[in-house]
């Protein structure tokens, strides 16, 4: 409740209505601060407070995987976002007329998707090469990034941008992942 009445009001004026982000010239068109990072962090920050689940470090602190019930659920779930994401970040664009609003929406709809498909392979790569054999779970985590990731920019990069940016995303997870779950210990 207090993310949904204080925070991201503060944080979405701070961006997207005129306050001092938007007036030094921050740009996020869909939401990738606005949003997902506000989401990111109190979803950190809770984390951090409640603990690691049970089961989730040994006793040696090493961690220990936790798989989740169903992957295929996972992977549907996964596709859901990925599809919605086209309307959110192509919806944002807010004027589908003949004047340049279409094309615009279908840029920011192309720049989405190879993002996410950059992001998803990048990591599907990644994780192939550092633990013998390709990480689903992960590799669906991957795709998720590349679509945080260019949300921010996915009006105002070409589809090379959009590709770079899924790239980075795509590496970087992976090792966000092992950073916060083996280093800072937060599950």
């Amino acid at each position: 409740m207090v993310i949904s009445a204080i925070i991201y009001p503060i944080s979405g004026h701070w961006i997207w209505g005129g306050g001092w982000l938007a007036q030094l010239g921050f740009h996020d068109f869909a939401g990738s601060t606005a949003v997902h990072m506000v989401g990111g962090v109190a979803a950190f920050v809770g984390a951090a407070i409640l603990g690691p689940r049970i089961g989730k470090y040994g006793k040696d602190g090493k961690a220990r995987a936790i798989p989740g019930h169903s992957l295929t659920l996972a992977a549907l779930g996964g596709f859901i976002l990925w599809m919605c994401w086209f309307g959110c970040n192509g919806g944002a664009t807010t004027a589908m007329t003949t004047d340049g609003g279409m094309n615009a929406a279908a840029m920011v709809m192309v720049n989405t998707n190879i993002a996410a498909a950059m992001a998803s392979t990048a990591t599907m790569i990644v994780t192939w090469v550092r633990y013998k054999k390709p990480d689903v779970s992960m590799t669906l985590n991957g795709a998720l990034a590349g679509l945080v990731a260019v949300t921010a920019g996915c009006d105002v990069v070409d589809p090379f941008g959009a590709a770079a940016i899924g790239l980075f995303a795509g590496v970087a997870v992976v090792f966000a992942v092992e950073l916060i779950e083996k280093v800072l210990k937060v599950d």
